[in-house]
């Protein structure tokens, strides 16, 4: 029988239990994998294990797209109304909000975020996430299209039917709603897997789930190893569309898997380098606060991270100065404590990456400023070239870069050489200034005076080597349904 992970906090942040199963969410039910094996679940913040999640192997994927697909073609597909779809979404939001400080306590333990940010953002955002595909679940309609008065032409939105979804460690239970609520809203059913380093708030709501009312087999959760099981539902000739958010190079390899395969239907949210550009009119106090959230928000493990930051000449030195302080005010300790605004790295091997770059920084003649640190403080790199590696490629840690520019065309020219284009910011005084550069640059975001600002009903989603398709909003809904013209003729003769 699959095992029990049991946790219970006594902190200031925190006071509580929690208790659920760890196994496989398959059609319903908590099974072991088929090799018995299990993962172990670490706490960042001590690097102590603190239970064990089961794995999943291939032959478990290909059990759970047999219960998904049965699911489909029974109680769920064409089978259940919008407004059955909507109600059950509905009551999972409900749930979650019934739940909420236990789903925030277990994603802080398990990811290393503070208890308040998993509270306040992650885990809110989730419930709204869903509660918005539940308001769109019973509009998910086609057109009538006019082409002759002896014909009836119109098109239907139609579920394309067992969906693999891959989530990453950065944002794990909201990376869950931004995948499950479109899919679920639009009449899919799901194979997910969340990653093996933050597994629990997945795990954990698969018995809200159950207590919503949801059909046995409409949403499978599996956990296991990117290179077995996400693989297997990359490559699976039996699901029809696989959404993943991650690495671009990972982004890359699901690509190959699914042309190889079936061709299936592929979106893909990945990597950033957001470019962050503050002219000399910028409002300073308000540009010191929003780049600060907008590269060390969640330790910087963020794709939209403003890491790239760009700070025009005539207030470079004020600037710098105000933000160094405000980096250095950061409090970075453990996310149940009092007053932490950050707590560790999700892993050892995440943080042995950043640390990595931070080394190629100072080899590389940059200037850090910040001192070392599982926990890594706020670090800022000045004297930067554009060939090194800490301004090309992704850190994704509180790691930022300083950059002095002196135009308008200049900054636009050095924003937009990057392999990436997932979001920008622009900070200026001046609206005409803000949004003509807001334009230019190649990113499907752009932030104007503010930073790291998502929402439901906003389409997200990158340019370039950042991403194909768009989560969130109206626009995530078009990644789950096929379209169908139907053709009727009303007394048209041959």
């Amino acid at each position: 029988m699959p095992s029990t992970f049991s946790y219970e906090w006594d902190t200031p942040a925190y006071k509580g239990k929690t208790s659920f199963n760890t196994g496989l969410f398959i059609n319903g039910q908590f099974v072991d994998g088929s090799n018995k094996t299990t993962i172990d679940v670490v706490n960042p913040t001590t690097g102590k294990v603190v239970g064990q999640i089961a794995e999943a192997v291939e032959k478990d994927v290909d059990i759970a797209v047999d219960a998904a697909q049965k699911a489909f073609d029974s109680a769920w597909g064409l089978n259940a109304s919008g407004a059955k779809r909507s109600e059950l979404l509905w009551k999972l939001a409900q749930l979650m909000e019934a739940n909420l400080d236990e789903l925030a306590a277990i994603e802080s333990l398990d990811n290393g975020k503070t208890f308040g940010w998993a509270k306040g953002t992650d885990v809110s955002f989730a419930i709204q996430t869903i509660k918005y595909f539940a308001g769109w679940a019973d509009k998910i309609q086609g057109q009538t299209i006019e082409t002759d008065e002896r014909k009836l032409t119109y098109t239907r939105h139609e579920p394309i039917g067992v969906v693999g979804q891959i989530i990453p460690w950065n944002f794990p239970l909201l990376m869950l709603s931004w995948k499950i609520g479109p899919a679920l809203a639009t009449g899919n059913t799901i194979v997910l897997k969340p990653s093996e380093f933050t597994p629990l708030t997945a795990i954990r709501l698969c018995d809200l789930i159950n207590q919503a009312g949801f059909p046995p087999g409409v949403v499978n959760i599996i956990t296991g190893y990117g290179h077995t099981v996400g693989a297997a539902i990359s490559g699976h000739s039996r699901i029809d569309k696989v959404a993943f958010t991650g690495s671009t190079l990972v982004g890359r390899k699901i690509m190959e898997a699914a042309a190889k395969t079936n061709l299936k239907n592929v979106t893909l949210e990945l990597g950033g380098k957001s470019p962050n550009i503050i002219f000399n009119d910028a409002d300073m106090e308000k540009a010191v606060s929003w780049t600060t959230h907008g590269i060390f928000w969640n330790h910087g493990q963020a794709c939209c991270a403003g890491s790239r930051i760009y700070v025009q000449s005539g207030i470079y030195d004020e600037f710098l100065k105000k933000f160094t302080e405000k980096a250095k005010a950061i409090k970075v300790g453990d996310p149940f404590g009092t007053g932490i605004d950050q707590g560790p790295q999700v892993s050892q091997i995440q943080y042995d990456r950043i640390m990595g770059y931070i080394e190629s920084g100072k080899a590389d003649g940059a200037t850090r400023v910040g001192t070392d640190g599982y926990f890594i403080e706020p670090t800022i790199f000045t004297d930067v070239k554009p060939d090194m590696k800490i301004v090309r490629e992704e850190i994704f840690g509180p790691v930022g870069v300083v950059i002095k520019f002196e135009d308008e065309e200049d900054v636009i020219r050095q924003a937009n050489d990057t392999t990436y284009g997932l979001a920008a910011a622009v900070f200026s005084q001046d609206i005409n200034r803000a949004l003509r550069t807001a334009h230019r640059l190649q990113a499907g975001t752009a932030w104007v005076n503010c930073a790291n600002q998502l929402h439901a009903n906003v389409p997200f989603g990158g340019f370039k080597q950042s991403g194909i398709g768009r989560e969130l909003g109206e626009y995530a809904l078009h990644n789950y349904t096929n379209v169908k013209a139907v053709h009727v003729n009303l007394g048209h003769e041959l």
